[in-house]
């Protein structure tokens, strides 16, 4: 048993069940960082907290897990790359420490994809970009009947 000391559940409100965040681009920021070990113990991964501060989704979180210290050198340099995405976005290019990224808003690009373990759909970071590639104005669609990979 353990004493809950004389906790009120009508005093907090509950928790809601959260789906997976729908495939987008989100204004984000990274709310937390950390380095953990990876479940065989190998090697350690830089795990980053992203807030979403905007829209329908604002407050939710998404995590980018980063193999930094992996034996296996291409999860290595898949990592590298994507911390140097991180450090572009954020205009942050030689940080000495993960929190010299925090609460600088970027871009992150948001997939949904399936999990082998259970089949419940997650998350997964798939890109950054810097905040000034949200206010850049789209290009609009050409109407053409050559398909895209031939123009």
């Amino acid at each position: 048993m353990a004493d809950l000391n004389g906790f009120n559940a009508n005093e907090v409100e509950p928790s809601a069940s959260f789906e997976a965040l729908p495939a987008g681009k989100y204004l984000a920021a990274i709310t937390d960082s950390e380095m953990k070990p990876t479940k065989n113990g190998s090697g350690s991964y830089l795990q980053l907290t992203f807030t979403i501060l905007e829209g329908d989704c604002k407050g939710r979180v998404v995590w980018a897990r980063l193999n930094l210290v992996n034996p296996n050198q291409t999860a290595v340099k898949i990592a590298q790359s994507e911390l140097s995405a991180v450090c572009r976005a954020a205009g942050v290019m030689t940080p000495k420490d993960s929190c010299e990224l925090h609460n600088i808003p970027v871009l992150i690009t948001v997939k949904v994809k399936k999990r082998d373990d259970n089949g419940e759909l997650t998350n997964e970071i798939k890109g950054f970009e810097s905040k000034s590639v949200a206010s850049k104005p789209q290009q609009a669609p050409q109407n053409s009947s050559t398909p895209p990979w031939r123009r």
